[in-house]
């Protein structure tokens, strides 16, 4: 017992060291802040804290795992960004939704969340200065591309500052106990196809009702003797719901990619990525001739999709991810060559890549 009772005075003795660091770093925090402020420059920049993490894990000789570094850290970022200037960040909501588990993941717990009700007031708030970023979701890795947001980075002069891939597990939540007690299943209609075989299987009787997110199921769910919810953990938190069954979706690789969208581009990181819009010619070859710029330089194109214009039938626009940032000489190239053969292009951003969870 001396010697649990000597262990222990010892932590207490680097929890008072910790708590002395933890203030020093706050007010260097707030130092930047001031210096900042002078030069009108951008409040949170992800891709500093991208490299704060890697430096530390690297270094990290242990016992304490890397997770917990990377978590740990992200809630002296998400601390530190309250301190040094305050930040809003909207998303589509209601609270509890995947894209809300997402924004708390980028940003951490110290920035002001705010739930929205669609994906354009989302472009709205963030346009009119109400919020410093947005949060909107541009892909599943199952269903596909998300089109209304596509549109709206056409329609909205916003920069891509970053993305974020959040893992989809989806749990069946209800104030019932067992699967026996359950006669109509609510979520949003993505989520029940993701899990349309598990349910066939398991409870292929239940009445499946679509709701406009996975959130307003579990809210839905607890009013309701025999209902139950295809929601999130943290739902099922939120509203107070008992797990009658996790990973019920279909397949197990299912990511949803969320862009946040800001004024201010972020500065390269080393590991970034470029997203741009363009339209070509109605001429024969005209789209390959468009893309033989990237193949020259050697530039990896991540994705190509494409749009309606929206201003004349069956013309369409390009919506094109790549490797690199537009300050990279192969990139830069390659645009100022496709500007030859575009009828129009838009740079969207260039943001650090984000890491898959």
């Amino acid at each position: 017992m001396d010697n649990l009772s000597h262990l222990r005075k010892k932590i207490d003795g680097l929890d008072d060291e910790i708590l002395r660091l933890l203030n020093e770093r706050a007010r260097l925090v707030l130092d930047i802040g001031r210096e900042k402020a002078k030069l009108s420059s951008v409040p949170h920049v992800p891709e500093r804290e991208r490299e704060i993490l890697e430096r530390l894990t690297a270094s990290n000789p242990g016992p304490f795992p890397n997770d917990g570094i990377r978590t740990l850290y992200r809630e002296i970022f998400a601390v530190s960004v309250a301190l040094e200037s305050p930040t809003t960040v909207v998303y589509l909501g209601p609270e509890a939704t995947y894209a809300h588990q997402a924004s708390q993941r980028y940003f951490g717990s110290g920035v002001s969340l705010v739930p929205l009700g669609t994906i354009p007031a989302i472009f709205r708030e963030v346009e009119s200065d109400r919020a410093t970023f947005g949060l909107v979701p541009v892909e599943n890795s199952i269903e596909g591309m998300v089109s209304h947001t596509l549109d709206l980075l056409m329609e909205f002069d916003l920069k891509i500052c970053g993305e974020v891939f959040l893992k989809i597990t989806h749990y069946l939540v209800s104030i019932a106990n067992t699967l026996g007690y359950v006669k109509r299943i609510y979520s949003h209609s993505q989520a029940l196809a993701q899990c349309r075989q598990w349910i066939e299987h398991n409870l292929p009787r239940a009445e499946l009702v679509e709701l406009t997110s996975t959130a307003r199921a579990a809210e839905r769910a607890r009013e309701e003797e025999g209902a139950a919810a295809v929601a999130s953990l943290l739902a099922a938190e939120l509203y107070g719901l008992s797990v009658l069954a996790r990973g019920i979706e279909d397949n197990p690789h299912n990511y949803t990619r969320f862009l946040v969208i800001g004024k201010k581009p972020p500065a390269p990181s080393g590991n970034d990525k470029t997203s741009i819009l363009f339209s070509v010619k109605d001429a024969p070859g005209a789209l390959f001739k468009a893309l033989s710029p990237f193949a020259e330089q050697k530039v990896n194109l991540t994705k190509i999709e494409s749009r309606p214009s929206k201003k004349k039938p069956w013309e369409y626009v390009f919506f094109v991810d790549m490797a690199g940032h537009l300050e990279e000489e192969a990139v830069r190239k390659a645009l100022e060559e496709l500007w030859a053969d575009a009828v129009d292009l838009r740079v969207l951003g260039s943001y650090p890549r984000g890491e898959m969870a």
